[in-house]
């Protein structure tokens, strides 16, 4: 599960990430309003938790466009309001919880993890094929696909952006926890065992290279 952290506070942000990932949890953590924008146009998260007043602006402003892109994605808004009108207005922005600062760490994950069982399935499903990114399993025609790890992420990220063209460095944001410390050539690798593992077998095509520009998700291809 990937958790988008959006907190101005140092502290508390790193606190946030670091109790997160003890329960199994992997957090990206921004402080602004634009740079969460930017993670969730690159990344798919299953879950946002967000301050509400951020140095850029409001965060609740962007809660529509998180749902209307993502609407499984998962909304969570910490604030120091304690009024019942702020978390109204949160709500009926779209926010699936809201939570008053200051507040218990365990409480909050408990909460957490009620959201992301309630909120829906990020399954992806296109004709015969079926991709379940919660238990990393494909299927097609009732077959299932032996792909795991990178590959399956890459294949999912793509098929999530499947009218999209996606570079090599987008590819590698989205998935590589440091993708600094990586080339952009693990990203043919995985291509390639894509295409060996599940795209030859089957004798379908699910990615195609746009030369110099990156890939694109083509499944199923157009004759």
């Amino acid at each position: 599960m990937r958790i988008l952290i959006i907190e101005d506070e140092v502290t508390l942000n790193k606190m946030l990430a670091e109790g997160l990932k003890e329960f199994g949890y992997q957090s990206d953590v921004v402080e602004t309003l634009k740079d969460g924008e930017y993670y969730l146009d690159i990344r798919n998260y299953d879950l946002v938790l967000m301050d509400w007043m951020l140095p850029d602006g409001n965060s609740v402003d962007i809660i529509g466009d998180i749902k209307a892109n993502t609407p499984k994605t998962v909304v969570v808004v910490l604030s120091a309001r304690d009024d019942n009108e702020s978390e109204i207005e949160a709500l009926r922005a779209g926010a699936d919880d809201y939570i008053r600062k200051p507040f218990d760490f365990d409480v909050l994950v408990a909460r957490i993890e009620a959201r992301l069982r309630f909120g829906g399935s990020n399954i992806i499903e296109i004709e015969d094929l079926t991709i379940n990114p919660e238990e990393e399993k494909i299927t097609y025609k009732e077959t299932e696909i032996e792909l795991k790890g990178k590959p399956f992420e890459v294949l999912t990220h793509l098929a999530r952006h499947r009218d999209q063209i996606v570079s090599k460095e987008q590819l590698l944001d989205a998935i590589w926890e440091e993708p600094e410390l990586v080339t952009p050539n693990v990203i043919e690798v995985a291509i390639n065992q894509i295409r060996q593992k599940m795209d030859k077998p089957l004798s379908i095509t699910t990615i195609e290279t746009v030369r110099r520009r990156g890939y694109r998700f083509c499944f199923p291809k157009e004759v």
